[in-house]
């Protein structure tokens, strides 16, 4: 038995060519055929038949954070190719709380009336002048002018000296504690490093001299960033400027929870910047400088709702108080821009001579057509390209002088 194999497969243009020749053979349609002999037993052999591969049974067990369930790879003794299982993404920890000293809370200061401290550094002066006198130190012109007697007396011995040490430290105590409370300023007192209150009085009041005074402002304010460096989810370095409006709400965790409660509103904002940007649509790319400014940087409103609820949760923890933190100004890095301008400049020249062209084109196309329409002029091939060429040139030579 035999059967044609193609060599060089050329076949014929046109049916008719296809046709029967005289002799009653067909025409070829390959040319070059050849005839080759193929054993008879080739061409009735049997398909095996197909054969089962035992399967090892596959352990099934549970992760232990609740998670989909993972099959276990087969052994390498039953004969299967290892299988690849997809394993269920971990859930995400939340951030771990700020642990904050539960006794570290303001509260209010014992503090008196400063006319109790002026009546008592009145009465300290006042024992310090007669203990003086009973001494015979007073000078006789204080002497004269108070309206005191002449005193000669035995001089400064034990009880004098007592005299005027403690009227001495009641005059300092009295006047010396004295202290003029402000409005939106308040005062952590501390005692050998201990908390003794806050004092949020205002006007003349009575103070322990002998604590330490820290004075931290109230007031509601505003801080505005300078650019802060950041990257998008594209990669993208960009320069934020942020409006933090804010102000203490805790004293004593703003003053003793903190090194600098200031220092550390900045750097929650930083942060908290970072993580935002972080978790915008990673769609857009650097290449498309339009949906990059959609993505980015008109989605302010959206940064600035994530950013405050971040930002005060983060800075509750210092005594702080968090109203607003909206981004003013979002633009990307100085290198960034470079690149961006350069790609719109070009995607805006290829615009330009994507319409000149096409312009060109459809005048070409019109005059063309009206000389050939009305009968003006008879043209052929050649000359048809001829004139098109002519008046591509010249039309496109006029857009470029305009």
């Amino acid at each position: 038995m035999s059967t044609t194999t193609e060599q060089s497969p050329e076949f014929e243009g046109t049916p008719e060519a296809g046709g029967r020749e005289a002799g009653g053979r067909g025409a070829r349609l390959i040319h070059n055929e050849a005839t080759t002999e193929i054993p008879v037993h080739l061409l009735f052999r049997d398909e095996p038949e197909p054969v089962s591969v035992p399967l090892g049974p596959a352990v099934v067990s549970r992760r232990r954070d609740g998670g989909a369930p993972i099959r276990a790879q087969p052994r390498k003794g039953d004969g299967e190719q290892p299988r690849v299982t997809r394993r269920t993404p971990a859930p995400v920890r939340p951030r771990p709380v700020v642990e904050v000293d539960p006794d570290l809370v303001e509260r209010p200061a014992g503090v008196l009336p400063g006319v109790a401290g002026v009546l008592a550094g009145a009465a300290g002066a006042a024992g310090c002048v007669l203990a003086s006198w009973w001494a015979g130190v007073l000078p006789p012109l204080a002497a004269d002018v108070l309206g005191l007697p002449a005193r000669t007396g035995a001089g400064l011995g034990g009880p004098q000296w007592a005299a005027l040490a403690g009227a001495g430290a009641l005059a300092l105590f009295g006047f010396g504690g004295l202290a003029r409370g402000r409005t939106g300023r308040a005062w952590v007192l501390d005692l050998f490093g201990r908390y003794r209150g806050t004092v949020r009085r205002t006007g003349l009041m009575w103070v322990n001299p002998l604590v330490l005074r820290r004075r931290i402002d109230v007031r509601l304010r505003h801080w505005r960033s300078d650019p802060m460096p950041a990257v998008d989810a594209n990669g993208i370095a960009l320069r934020v400027v942020v409006l933090v409006v804010w102000r203490v709400r805790d004293t004593a965790r703003a003053a003793l929870g903190v090194e600098d409660h200031q220092r550390y509103l900045r750097e929650c904002v930083e942060a908290a910047l970072a993580r935002v940007l972080a978790q915008l649509p990673a769609d857009v790319a650097l290449n498309s400088p339009r949906a990059a400014e959609s993505a980015t940087l008109r989605n302010t409103e959206a940064v600035g709702d994530s950013l405050t609820r971040i930002v005060a949760a983060d800075a509750a923890a210092a005594g702080l108080q968090v109203f607003s933190a909206q981004p003013l100004r979002v633009e990307y890095a100085p290198e960034v821009a470079a690149v961006m301008l350069r790609r719109r400049i070009a995607a805006l020249d290829a615009q330009h001579r994507d319409k000149v062209l096409t312009s060109v084109v459809d005048s070409v196309e019109d005059t063309v057509t009206r000389l050939t329409v009305r009968g003006l002029v008879e043209l052929d091939d050649y000359e048809r390209k001829a004139l098109v060429k002519d008046l591509t040139v010249a039309f496109y030579t006029g857009h470029g002088d305009r």
